[in-house]
């Protein structure tokens, strides 16, 4: 018997104008073709990166009112639906980086089931926001490796205008990216 534990299905990044640096999407389980594929297309999980940025100006405008300041750790940002949620950090810089988890993104066998957390929870019961800090920890580290690339220049990709910007197009920063979505599961302390 197979059992599903989440997974994360994409990986954002949002430069501090508001603009896509960089997104990496990861394939899912689906039960009816037992095979892996997105779960959305490509333009979806713009839309949905998209949709969180509302979420951080209005938690950061909240946190202004009430004297807070930066809070960094945002945690769960939204739940799509009954099988995604987008969790989110936001860097002291203005960087905004986003995972949007599947509930029911991996599959494994139920013999492995009782190594996962002390035995897997049921779909829908979501994550605590501590099982993702090393998801993030693992993002802003790769990040911060890219800042430290000689050749990456962070202005081109957050223009003085505030419109457009460059992509992030560094084969090691993909490459850490997808790393860290594919070894991710809940319980994972290091990445």
């Amino acid at each position: 018997m197979a059992t599903a534990i989440p997974s994360i299905a994409c990986l954002g990044v949002i430069g501090r104008n508001n603009n896509p640096l960089h997104i990496s999407i990861f394939p899912s389980h689906d039960p009816a073709t037992n095979t892996f594929t997105p779960i959305r297309t490509p333009l979806q999980f713009s839309l949905l990166l998209s949709s969180t940025i509302d979420v951080f100006d209005l938690r950061a405008k909240h946190n202004a009112v009430s004297g807070v300041g930066l809070s960094g750790e945002f945690g769960l940002l939204h739940a799509v639906d009954d099988r995604l949620a987008a969790y989110g950090f936001e860097t002291n810089t203005g960087v905004r980086m986003v995972c949007i988890v599947d509930m029911r993104g991996r599959r494994i066998d139920s013999s492995a089931s009782a190594a996962v957390d002390g035995g897997v929870r049921g779909v829908g019961t979501g994550l605590r926001d501590s099982e993702l800090k090393p998801v993030f920890r693992a993002m802003q580290d790769a990040y911060v490796r890219l800042l430290q690339n000689p050749f990456y220049d962070p202005d081109e990709h957050a223009p003085l205008g505030g419109m457009g910007g460059k992509k992030i197009t560094s084969r090691k920063f993909s490459d850490d990216m997808k790393r860290i979505g594919d070894g991710w599961t809940p319980g994972v302390t290091n990445l």
